[in-house]
């Protein structure tokens, strides 16, 4: 199997064989072909500024992942008695990739834990505050708060780096699978991107319902209709708003509304043990998609690229545009 996971200004991901290629040094705006993969590099977009990851949806505590409640002919996917949990493997796997591109900040946006049991938060907080410390920022998502448990349930996060500013919000209510947005985070953001002096990214665990592409119901998938459209409102009243990144979703899509994107990223904790590299250049930031490169991690990924009756890879992996892509900030 020989598949492009993604590219960037000077460099490419692969897939080759059973191990990820990363590839660098390559020039800006170029065509290649390498271990027969072609591609093209992202155009230069000037001198990096800041480099940030994230990543969602990762599931300390998970024992059983591809069952559906009343699909028993789907398989369900678990680890050997005996072995190390899924979960941990791939945690590690993905810490130990983004601990290697040195960024400036990490944002871990929702499902921290499968149940919102205090254990796995604890464990969630020693894996990736251990390997981050200062640079992590995280907010609950559905899974961490069903049964009306309340951390990671900070409203409202705001982090300055060189180049860009992040603003993280909760989406996640207690007892609910769907995203909300209350009037108290939309005015937050609305004063923060009046006054931004440079890019905002807005992050959350929940997509945002579009009214292009989705169906209307009030379901799981995203942020309620209606609070959709007030974030979206307000995103588009300030030029300063870069785009929204979310989770949730377990795949990757990319998806633009009034021009601005707005971002799933795939999960941590499965196919393809997922996360996200953004490069702040001078002209644009580049999204650059990761999956993890550890043997393990790899191994478990790959079975699990079998779930749903094999529509699970192509659904979580999305298309090239949906992982690699430019957002225009200048």
């Amino acid at each position: 199997m020989r598949e492009l996971v993604s590219v960037s200004t000077t460099g490419a991901e692969l897939f080759v064989d059973g191990r990820v290629v990363r590839l660098d040094g390559l020039a800006p705006g170029s065509d290649y072909e390498l271990a027969g993969v072609s591609f093209s590099t992202v155009p230069d977009l000037g001198s990096v500024r800041c480099v940030f990851a994230t990543a969602n949806d990762v599931h300390f505590g998970e024992t059983v992942c591809g069952h559906v409640t009343g699909a028993d002919e789907l398989d369900a996917f678990r680890v050997p008695d005996g072995a190390t949990p899924y979960p941990e493997v791939m945690n590690a796997g993905v810490v130990a990739d983004i601990a290697a591109c040195g960024p400036d900040a990490v944002v871990v946006k929702g499902d921290l834990t499968d149940d919102g049991v205090d254990v796995d938060y604890e464990r969630f907080l020693e894996v990736w505050g251990g390997a981050f410390g200062e640079r992590l920022l995280h907010v609950r998502g559905n899974h961490d708060c069903y049964k009306g448990q309340q951390f990671a349930a900070w409203r409202t996060q705001a982090r300055e780096l060189d180049g860009v500013t992040l603003a993280l919000i909760d989406t996640a209510r207690e007892y609910q699978v769907g995203g909300s947005v209350g009037d108290d985070q939309l005015e937050w953001l609305d004063a923060l991107a009046a006054d931004a002096r440079q890019p905002v990214v807005v992050l959350g665990h929940h997509p945002v319902w579009d009214p292009g592409r989705d169906q209307r119901t009030d379901g799981s998938q995203w942020i309620s209709p209606e609070d959709s459209a007030r974030l979206v409102e307000v995103i588009s009243r300030h030029a300063s708003i870069a785009c929204y990144l979310a989770g949730h979703t377990h795949r990757n899509r990319c998806h633009r509304i009034g021009g601005v994107p707005f971002v799933e990223v795939a999960c941590v904790k499965d196919f393809p043990g997922g996360w996200a590299e953004y490069r702040v250049h001078e002209l644009g930031i580049v999204q650059v998609f990761h999956r993890a490169a550890a043997p393990a991690a790899i191994e478990w990924a790959e079975v699990t690229r079998a779930m749903f009756a094999g529509y699970y890879g192509p659904y979580a992996m999305g298309k090239l545009e949906d992982r690699s892509f430019v957002v225009a900030t200048g």
